[in-house]
């Protein structure tokens, strides 16, 4: 039973690594960098660089895990002014996301 479950564990973890690997298509892209600049932008500053916001910059997102920060993409922050997108974006674009952030804005 133990070799079961490890084997699940492994498969499960396997999947979400290529589901968060995935790479939406260019028009959505294109909608989520617009998603980004102007909903995002509005808190967080249209330069990423803070505002009621923390900064969402490379050096700044440094200091978090990839798994936090989609978690507070669809699932919002409690108790701060960070509403869920759930509603709006996937855990694979809000991944997708996170990993344009840390690369710097286009």
């Amino acid at each position: 039973m133990p070799r079961i479950a490890a084997a699940l564990a492994l498969a499960l973890a396997a999947s979400t690594a290529a589901a968060w690997a995935a790479e939406p298509g260019p028009a959505r892209q294109a909608e989520l960098l617009h998603l980004l600049k102007q909903d995002c932008g509005s808190c967080h500053g249209l330069t990423m660089k803070g505002g009621l916001g923390p900064a969402l910059v490379p050096e700044r997102l440094a200091e978090r895990t990839d798994e936090t920060l989609v978690e507070a993409i669809v699932d919002g922050r409690p108790g701060t002014a960070m509403p869920p997108w759930r509603f709006a974006v996937t855990p694979e674009e809000a991944a997708w996301l996170v990993r344009t952030l840390r690369e710097g804005l286009p």
